[in-house]
């Protein structure tokens, strides 16, 4: 074993590379379910994001229409979703679920042609050369813009909740849709705008891994880590910080993983590769163990269809 080969500073910045689309994904999970649906279909939507980002920069040439074309791959498959529980009224979570084996089939279908192709490159940011710098450099400095755009959000997304008006009536159908319907708000206006947003972000989390962390074609690469995204919103108690540090922390048990392996841990290869699923539900079960804390932190309207006639 040689440990001394695990870079710790290379161990952070590839940290951040891997974290990025179940945080992406968590994160838009986590404003659907602020409005009070339940999407349990972020795993397809993932996968249909990351084919589609993937077929598309593959023939035009251009990483950025991938990107575009993933989140918009994505949006549709999240309206469909909106307009079969929003509109149809039918039970959100049988939706997600089909939503979920939907994708998973329709990517393997479109992917057919694509295994093995390598994208075109999808260069980091350089910022004023800051990536120089020891140590801070390449964590900091040296990543790809979807990560700076991913931490981004995890900021927009608490101030848009806390300190806006649209984001106080999203909070607020969440809560109590007969409430918010009763003073005149749109709560299925606000929902599927909620939904396309959350179809958007689990997109371009899809993108994002096909295009730049592994990067090529596999079916089925998404190998569930947008169920892990659900279940880190439930972690997250709904709050974008908390989303934060529970995708680092299944980021980096995965890239621990690959440089355990890589310094020749007398541990199996299978058991390395599970770690990082199994560690993150045990820490999930843990920190969700008090149901009434949980309870409490979730939106009261989640998962309950509305009609204006209820």
């Amino acid at each position: 074993m040689d440990f001394g080969s695990i870079n710790p500073v290379l161990l952070i910045a590839s940290l951040m590379v891997a974290s990025t689309p179940i945080l992406l994904a968590a994160l838009g999970e986590l404003v659907v379910e602020k409005s009070g649906v339940l999407n349990l279909g972020v795993e397809g939507m993932m996968i249909v994001g990351a084919v589609t980002g993937f077929i598309v920069a593959v023939e035009t040439g251009s990483p950025a229409l991938g990107f575009l074309a993933a989140s918009c791959g994505a949006v549709i498959l999240a309206m469909i979703f909106g307009v079969l529980t929003q509109l149809l009224l039918s039970n959100q979570v049988a939706t997600g679920l089909g939503l979920t084996l939907f994708g998973l089939g329709v990517s393997a279908l479109m992917g057919q042609g694509y295994v093995g192709v390598r994208p075109p490159a999808s260069p980091k940011l350089d910022i004023f050369g800051l990536n120089e710098l020891p140590v801070v450099g390449p964590i900091l400095f040296n990543q790809h813009g979807v990560v700076y755009l991913s931490l981004a959000l995890v900021i927009g997304i608490w101030w848009y909740l806390r300190a806006t008006r649209s984001g106080l009536i999203l909070r607020a159908v969440g809560e109590s849709h007969e409430a918010a319907h009763a003073l005149g708000y749109s709560v299925v206006g606000t929902r599927f705008a909620a939904i396309a947003f959350g179809g958007a972000c689990a997109g371009l989390g899809g993108g994002f891994l096909s295009l730049v962390v592994v990067p090529t074609w596999v079916d089925g690469m998404t190998a569930g880590q947008g169920w892990i995204a659900l279940a880190i919103v439930v972690f997250a108690s709904w709050r974008s910080a908390r989303a934060l540090i529970g995708a680092y922390l299944f980021g980096g048990l995965t890239v621990l993983q690959f440089n355990l392996q890589a310094a020749g841990i007398a541990i199996p290869v299978e058991l390395l590769s599970m770690s990082p699923y199994l560690i993150t539900i045990l820490v999930l079960v843990i920190i969700s163990s008090d149901k009434r804390r949980a309870a409490a932190s979730a939106p009261a309207s989640l998962g309950r269809s509305f009609h204006a006639s209820g």
